[in-house]
């Protein structure tokens, strides 16, 4: 077995689906014995992964005095200049050796880590050209050169990886000049965490307590408009559609998800969440939880009776693979990630972005708890056999280390 020293360079090392693939990545590597450290420009001890400030995963931060926008605006930009600040440290100041250095969401850093570094692996999470929301003209002049830096410095990559077969074909479409054929590594996650007894009570975590016979609808997501956690608001009020009122007073709606204070977006769409479920007389029906931590998530997860996941096009979506292994059933989109994920009418549904359509599935699944119980099981059953944490292990494990032996 080869032992070799791999270096992440992430730009903010907080929480989300990203950095949740990374920290797994840094476990499975750390778990083959290979030595691995996290260079990022932001880690907050109080909105992290627990593996990120335990000491099983070493971080170092550099550039965070840099800033993150300009008068609210110039994100991307000032996002390359932190990353690209951060790669000059691990190549001129840094006393890292590293074999291999993973690096993941902005690829602008990749010529600079090849002065020092020979092999340097990229994940492709999606293009970040493609995440940027549509604006003025002058915005479209912003985005040219950023984008056009994105699409070369991608292509200096020694190795691709993206996220799901639904992100590869979007990568090609979107790289055209690339001939580099990115490999799909799908993200897994460390279920050690997941097989530990939890004995917390998710009564501590909401206002209004709720009994122990009611049905739990759980959404987790970001506090981010694109997420369309609108849509499990709506898909929820309209179960009132498709079953008793009896029934319908035995079930609620918990919306979790990570919230950072330093993200102007994640404030204003939490309270235009809470305002939306107001209008609707959900007020106690809907429970909205921030960023809550591994222990309370798993809680929660434990707690429901079936996730719901409401992104569209979503790149893959870490979330529906948690829910399988914890034995539940994901109501999703029929689009992106999920359609590889999930099996429809096995392990869940796949749905247009319709609240109608949404509460139909999330009916069916309430009210036949033999169902939840089927589809919980094959949801487990599907996640062991296509998307474990052994296999990902091994299969980056092999990626790298043919990485350097190229």
């Amino acid at each position: 077995m080869r032992n070799l020293k791999v270096t992440f360079l992430h730009p903010d090392l907080g929480i989300g689906g990203a950095e949740r693939l990374v920290v797994d990545a840094a476990l499975a590597l750390h778990n083959k014995g290979h030595k691995v450290h996290f260079l990022t420009t932001h880690h907050d001890s109080s909105h992290c992964f627990k593996e990120t400030k335990d000491g099983t995963l070493p971080v170092t931060v550099v550039g965070d005095w840099l800033p993150r926008s300009v008068f609210g605006r110039l994100y991307a930009l000032c996002a390359y200049i932190r990353i690209i600040y951060a790669a000059f440290y691990l190549v001129l100041f840094s006393d890292f050796e590293s074999d291999v250095v993973f690096c993941d969401q902005i690829s602008a850093c990749i010529p600079i880590l090849h002065f020092k570094f020979k092999h340097v692996l990229f994940y492709c999470h999606f293009p970040d050209q493609l995440l940027s929301t549509p604006g003025s003209f002058l915005k479209t002049l912003y985005r040219l050169p950023i984008n056009w830096i994105e699409e070369v410095t991608t292509g200096c990559a020694d190795k691709i990886l993206v996220n799901s077969n639904f992100t590869r074909n979007v990568f090609k479409q979107t790289f055209k000049s690339l001939n580099q054929q990115p490999d799909i590594l799908h993200p897994s996650i460390n279920t050690e965490s997941f097989d530990q007894d939890v004995s917390y009570d998710v009564n501590n975590l909401l206002a209004t307590p709720i009994s122990d016979d009611f049905n739990v609808v759980l959404s987790i997501n970001r506090y981010e408009r694109k997420k369309n956690l609108m849509l499990a608001i709506s898909s929820y009020e309209k179960l009132k559609n498709y079953m008793s009122e009896s029934s319908f007073n035995k079930t609620c709606l918990i919306v979790a998800g990570g919230y950072d204070t330093r993200v102007t977006e994640n404030l204003e769409h939490f309270l235009e969440l809470k305002e939306y479920a107001k209008q609707l007389n959900l007020t106690e029906k809907v429970h909205f939880l921030r960023s809550p931590s591994d222990t309370e998530k798993l809680t929660l997860l434990n707690r429901c009776n079936v996730l719901v996941y409401t992104p569209s096009n979503e790149h893959f979506g870490i979330v529906p693979l948690e829910a399988m292994y914890a034995l539940k059933p994901v109501v999703a989109v029929n689009s992106g990630g999920p359609v590889e994920t999930i099996s429809p009418g096995k392990t869940g549904f796949l749905c247009e972005p319709l609240p109608d359509d949404f509460s139909k599935s999330l009916s069916k699944i309430l009210e036949d708890k033999s169902l939840q119980e089927s589809m919980g099981k094959a949801g487990r059953e599907r996640f062991k056999k296509n998307f474990s944490f052994e296999a990902f292990t091994e299969k980056l494990n092999q990626v790298i280390v043919n990485l350097v032996d190229c």
